[in-house]
């Protein structure tokens, strides 16, 4: 059996979408439509484990004791929303991890978790409130 060459693919650049592309791309997603992230790291352990689903709801009710994504020393985080004599932070269930300040929840929180769920299991899921 005499061994095939290698057939090269040749790769070129996409190219660069038109305006009303990028307007039909924009308005095709509502920016107040609810969206699913995978959980990354430790920092929610025990409650939340790496690679479960959560969902998050942008205009959710961001209230003492909620599990948000939050802008925060600039990146997206996921954490609890907590309250306490100092003000408002957001706190990370393991405490190897410090907890951040939030000077302003309305510009810091960007959306509610309000479900999570292991991949590939149907039944397993939890709500929040």
């Amino acid at each position: 059996m005499s061994k095939a060459k290698p057939f090269p693919i040749p790769v070129r650049p996409a190219p660069e979408p038109s305006e009303t592309e990028q307007d039909l791309a924009a308005s095709a997603c509502a920016g107040s439509e609810p969206y699913a992230l995978m959980v990354l790291g430790d920092s929610m352990v025990p409650e939340f484990v790496e690679g479960e689903i959560i969902v998050v709801e942008p205009d959710g009710i961001a209230k003492d004791g909620a599990y948000v994504v939050a802008w925060a020393n600039e990146e997206y985080i996921f954490r609890q929303l907590v309250r306490n004599k100092e003000g408002w932070m957001l706190k990370p269930l393991n405490p190897l991890y410090p907890n951040i300040p939030v000077d302003d929840v309305k510009e810091t929180v960007k959306g509610v978790v309000v479900l999570k769920k292991k991949p590939g299991r149907r039944r397993e899921a939890k709500r929040y409130d």
